[in-house]
């Protein structure tokens, strides 16, 4: 198939959404599709059979594009939009597989082609929006509704998780196929830093990998800690992620719950790196407080072989069960009594990280994802 797959963001760059995309360039490369990015001018060239990448090339200078809503994503969107538009023209696609936003343009395009599209749903834009923007809460159901619209008319929607898939049911999308994340975890790397080396370190590590944004609950994380550390002081708590501004934000606080000597910053680290990391640690936690869609790093976790605490929320639930990871209630208090029995019981952490890592291997491998591409992408040859 001829395929056209609109990728709004910096491509290829180590974060979640642009991680997806090159898993899915692999699974299509492999296929023998013939396929073309359209994407933003930052980023870094892959390279896979039959893969051609198109970039917007704005006419002001925008740099470092940042996750989520900004004026520099709308500008680089308005210029995509426009790229699209000339490249409809010139070459006959069999489809255009959307992600995030684009569907907006390609429900703008497709249907003047007679070319069919996917809508490719990493979150709800709406629920992301709003957590970053909470001064636009009173306009979500018109949001919502827009954010409806590309789900009605394309020929499917692809959401990675299962709320997601319920959204899309419940607003009349005509297909929907769930295509979920896949565990990033390889084989061991030469040369990454040991942790407990480097820093020092003599007790249990408590580990957080990801973006610092507020939706993460960081904030949750730290306070929680705080309290272990009261009961706790041979612990420490290793965070690797976000971005300068984030990450002096989350010192401070470290510094005002008295915890900043037990909690390490590490910055951003290659993806390739992710797994020798999560190796080191004790426990991992994700404390998220917002959100339905899983985070991609959550399949890692569970097959790190480390023991994973999460927040008892809909975000995690969707993938996990008290039988391969710890879950909590999301407050400061009901997290950290389980970070704590979690950090004292040898057992039950030995037992859940091996129960997850079964699950990831069963569920959630690369095969398995490659496969569902497969059969997704079938589908619609059968349809043409």
């Amino acid at each position: 198939m001829k395929i056209l797959l609109l990728a709004p963001h910096p491509f290829y760059h180590e974060r979640g959404t642009p991680i997806a995309v090159d898993l899915l360039l692999q699974a299509l490369s492999k296929r023998g599709d013939e396929v073309d990015v359209l994407t933003f001018h930052e980023g870094s060239d892959r390279h896979y059979d039959n893969l051609t990448i198109h970039r917007v090339r704005p006419w002001i200078k925008v740099v470092d594009i940042p996750p989520g809503l900004s004026l520099k994503k709308i500008i680089c969107d308005v210029h995509m939009f426009f790229k699209l538009v000339s490249l409809v023209r010139r070459k006959r696609y069999d489809v255009v597989h959307a992600v995030e936003e684009s569907a907006f343009m390609a429900l703008a395009v497709c249907p003047l082609r007679s070319i069919p599209f996917v809508f490719d749903m990493d979150s709800s834009m709406t629920t992301q929006i709003v957590a970053q923007h909470p001064v636009v809460r009173p306009l979500q159901g018109i949001m919502r509704f827009i954010e409806s619209l590309p789900m009605r008319y394309a020929a499917v929607v692809v959401p990675m998780c299962d709320a997601l898939a319920d959204d899309a049911a419940r607003v009349g999308a005509k297909n929907v196929v769930v295509l979920k994340d896949v565990s990033l975890v390889k084989k061991p790397v030469e040369g990454v830093e040991k942790i407990r080396d480097e820093l020092d370190l003599t007790g249990r590590i408590a580990m957080y990998i990801g973006n610092l944004e507020r939706y993460q609950g960081i904030a949750l994380m730290l306070e929680s800690f705080a309290i272990v550390k009261q009961q706790n002081d041979d612990v420490s708590l290793v965070i690797i992620g976000g971005i300068d501004s984030h990450i002096a934000e989350n010192r401070q606080l470290a510094e005002s719950l008295g915890i900043a000597d037990h909690v390490y910053f590490l910055g951003r680290k290659p993806v390739a790196h992710i797994g020798d990391y999560m190796a080191q640690a004790d426990i991992l936690l994700s404390p998220r407080t917002e959100g339905v869609n899983t985070p991609m790093k959550i399949y890692s976790y569970l097959h790190s072989g480390t023991a994973v605490l999460a927040t008892d929320l809909p975000t995690h639930t969707q993938v996990m069960n008290g039988q391969i990871a710890r879950l909590a209630e999301p407050t400061k208090q009901d997290f950290a009594i389980a970070m704590q029995e979690l950090l004292d019981d040898d057992g039950q952490r030995a037992e859940l990280a091996s129960k997850a890592r079964e699950h990831i291997d069963r569920e959630h491998s690369y095969p398995v994802f490659e496969a569902r591409v497969n059969d997704l992408y079938t589908q619609l040859e059968q349809r043409r």
